[in-house]
């Protein structure tokens, strides 16, 4: 059985589903990754087979505002879709679709008869327990939370309607709007697995069933590989050092985000090491500080606009002075050890192909 992973954005929205696929492919799947150019390396030292998706979500970046985010995201969803018509033209058993790529996918399963099932490295549907991973990590209560939820779908159904309404015609689909879809795959229990851990996200009660969350999926890697000779080194030279990373969250404020972090950990007395990010359509929020936060592993998010090297010093030394951080970071780690994220996804791969 061929299945096809379609996965779309910057890399940490990739990297996760080379984990998966290659536990797939040890269980005698043949796995195909659609994904990005920029990412066939990845793909392939995972010894997955690479099918190119155009529309790198790189190129759009450093937008503000929020009329000029929509209309590029709609722009690169677009262009996403006809790749992902392009990219089922080869054939596939089963679809596994990311949070990206499965408004898209539904039509192709339409069209094709193929399979799939969603494989979402978020939780995108609305539930009382947390507000949407879009508008911030501050709970509003539960009606407001669900209100919310709802509205960042409605906002994120805008966004597809051009991609949908080509992708159907290219499809010889009869017209059908995003939000119609999605209301379709909720009445006929979609099946979702959530590649991230319960230790930070239970599973909502409030969740239709076929919502699953299943563990993490880490990325693979070579047990082999060594880290650079450098950076062991350091490691070795001196006490634990801080990991200081902002992800995709900062476009073009690299220069100011790292003088922030020197000058922060020079002034909490402590050794660090810069993870660089990369830069896109992604927005600042802080979904998931705000999960460490309410586990008590971390202090509360920054906003980004408002960070200074002083408030993001106060934050590491309330970390070295607080044994309760460390605890309970390590109660986290303790339990993230004990999932098996991308074994419990094949279980339920195999309930589905076998059913």
């Amino acid at each position: 059985m061929r299945i096809l992973i379609v996965a779309a954005g910057l890399r940490g929205d990739v990297a996760p589903y080379t984990g998966l696929g290659a536990e797939l492919r040890r269980a005698g799947y043949d796995v195909v990754l659609a994904t990005t150019d920029t990412f066939a390396p990845l793909v392939r030292d995972a010894g997955l087979e690479f099918r190119s998706l155009p529309a790198d979500p790189r190129v759009r970046g450093g937008v503000t505002g929020k009329r000029e985010l929509m209309r590029t995201a709609a722009a690169f969803i677009t262009e996403l879709g006809q790749g992902f018509a392009d990219a089922m033209d080869e054939g596939a058993d089963l679809l596994l679709l990311s949070t990206t790529t499965a408004p898209l996918g539904w039509h192709l399963t339409e069209a094709t008869g193929t399979p799939s099932l969603g494989v979402y490295l978020q939780p995108t549907a609305p539930t009382g327990d947390f507000p949407p991973v879009v508008t911030g990590s501050r709970s509003l209560g539960r009606p407001a939370n669900r209100a919310t939820g709802r509205f960042a779908l409605r906002m994120a159904d805008r966004v597809y309607e051009q991609a949908v309404a080509k992708l159907r015609h290219r499809l010889l689909l009869p017209a059908a709007s995003p939000s119609e879809m999605r209301r379709r795959q909720d009445r006929a229990n979609w099946p979702i697995l959530h590649g991230f851990s319960t230790t930070l996200v239970p599973r909502p009660s409030d969740w239709r069933s076929g919502m699953e969350a299943v563990g993490t999926w880490w990325p693979h890697h070579d047990p082999a590989e060594r880290l650079p000779a450098d950076l062991e080194d350091f490691l070795r030279a001196g006490p634990r050092p801080v990991l200081i990373g902002f992800g995709s969250m900062a476009s073009g404020d690299g220069e100011r985000l790292s003088e922030i972090a020197v000058r922060a950990l020079r002034r909490a007395g402590l050794r660090g090491i810069l993870q660089a990010g990369s830069a896109g359509l992604a927005a600042a929020q802080p979904f998931w500080a705000g999960r460490l936060a309410a586990l008590g592993a971390a202090t509360d998010p920054i906003p980004f606009r408002s960070l200074t090297a002083e408030r993001l010093a106060d934050s590491l030394d309330q970390i070295e002075e607080q044994q309760a951080h460390r605890r309970a970071a390590a109660g986290a780690a303790q339990h993230l050890v004990t999932e098996n994220g991308a074994g419990q996804a094949l279980k339920a791969i195999q309930q589905l192909t076998d059913g």
